[in-house]
């Protein structure tokens, strides 16, 4: 059976990352543990759980198998289904050695799709988050994952953001079986855990799965961002009833709420009793970044159709590089009254929402290259995507700052992914 331990691993990107890799070091593998002993709490055992849609007349490999297989391959860089199958086959030598399943020869990549489309859609993200759910609680309370609820570390926990993202392969096709669509995402900034993931028909909007997001389990005891679509009666008022706390913008679908706000904070009034600030100056990336905001409770009886309204906000963000100056300014509306999230909170809750896009569409997109999948066929594209979101919610569970860095590593030493998806959780000591 696999085993190892992680000791001390710092997530500073230049610790963990600059001098080849700790955790690369961590796990370095050892030929005698490798072998066929799966972990039961490994990843594959929990791709084990997963329904297989498929006739058990003619299947060759078990459904673990072939995800295990992809997600390996993803971990090293392999962005398409064909590279999937070409990195596996390379080294087919090292994997039969370690892995159950295998009968001298690896999929195509035409097995590999057709082995995607057999999956339960509805299944998979609840299997998924909970293994991940799982992996933290385990982790932070060693043997007593009933502390977890009570820790310090639940505040990391507290903070979601909720957003959308289409997945851009799938569009402009007609045919019955390549839909286009659209993911709704629930995201923890400061874990990057995925708590739920949806996708959108064809003929919806993201406002339509409201009811499907905005329950009580998810919403009770937490903070709520989202973008200007949310930004609705509806959205306030349900996050209220279930005992959570919104953040959100104002933009051109509230033009009445917009108009308010902007008229506030551009033309205050004189004897404007509340009036906070908070401003953050941050350099990297050839730029210089400065974010302010004004918070104030001055327009809760005014705005008081909105639930649970306790305060508006004013954010300004300028941004210098390369000679060039560009600014832009938000106004939003919060639940959060001044005890629990004074101005420099507000903006810290506000940056943080973005790493939505940063962390998780953006790496989706550019390092694992899904807006350039041509798997369209079926439930495949989503299931892609979601395996997608489970890579780097567990690359960032580990503490990895570069995906694209630590894929190269995974690439040239096979054996520490492999380590990865079959051995026991990680622990921290």
């Amino acid at each position: 059976m696999l085993q190892w331990e992680y000791h001390n691993i710092s997530r500073s990107k230049d610790e963990l990352f600059m001098n080849y890799s700790t955790l690369t070091q961590l796990m370095e593998p050892n030929e005698s543990t490798l072998g066929r002993d799966i972990d039961p709490l490994s990843v594959y055992a929990l791709f084990e759980h997963i329904k297989d849609k498929r006739k058990k007349r003619g299947v060759r490999y078990p459904m673990a198998f072939i995800l295990t297989l992809i997600l390996l391959a993803k971990l090293a860089g392999e962005t398409t289904l064909a590279g999937v199958a070409d990195w596996v086959r390379l080294r087919g030598d090292d994997l039969q050695k370690a892995l159950p399943g295998t009968r001298g020869t690896f999929p195509c990549a035409a097995t590999y799709s057709n082995v995607l489309r057999a999956i339960d859609a509805e299944q998979l993200p609840h299997i998924l988050t909970q293994g991940l759910l799982r992996m933290e609680a385990a982790v932070r309370c060693e043997d007593e994952p009933s502390r977890f609820v009570g820790q310090k570390e639940r505040e990391k926990h507290v903070h979601i953001a909720m957003d959308g993202k289409t997945l851009r392969g799938t569009l402009s096709h007609e045919a019955e079986d390549q839909k286009k669509m659209h993911q709704v995402t629930l995201y923890e900034p400061q874990t990057g855990l995925i708590l739920k993931e949806q996708v959108v028909g064809e003929k919806q909007n993201e406002l339509s799965l409201l009811s499907e997001f905005l329950l009580e389990k998810w919403v009770k005891g937490r903070i709520l961002t989202v973008d200007a679509l949310f930004t609705q009666h509806t959205f306030c008022s349900s996050v209220t009833r279930w005992g959570g706390e919104y953040m959100v913008i104002a933009k051109g679908n509230q033009p009445t709420l917009l108009d308010d706000l902007r008229l506030f904070f551009d033309e205050p009034p004189t004897d404007c009793r509340d009036w906070r600030t908070a401003c953050t100056h941050d350099k990297g990336h050839g730029r210089l970044e400065q974010r302010s905001i004004i918070a104030t409770t001055e327009l809760n009886d005014f705005l008081s159709t909105w639930a649970g309204i306790a305060q508006v906000f004013c954010i300004t963000r300028v941004v210098k590089e390369k000679g060039k100056e560009r600014r832009e300014v938000v106004v939003g509306i919060t639940s959060l009254p001044p005890a629990k999230a004074d101005a420099h909170q507000l903006l810290t809750l506000n940056r943080d929402h973005w790493k939505i896009e940063n962390r998780l569409h953006w790496r989706r997109d550019v390092t694992l290259q899904e807006d350039h999948c041509q798997v369209r066929k079926g439930v495949a594209p989503r299931i892609l995507a979601l395996l997608n979101s489970f890579l780097l919610s567990l690359l960032d569970f580990l503490g990895v700052e570069n995906v694209a860095k630590q894929a190269r590593i995974f690439d040239a030493k096979p054996a520490v992914a492999l380590r990865l998806l079959l051995g026991p959780l990680p622990t921290f000591k």
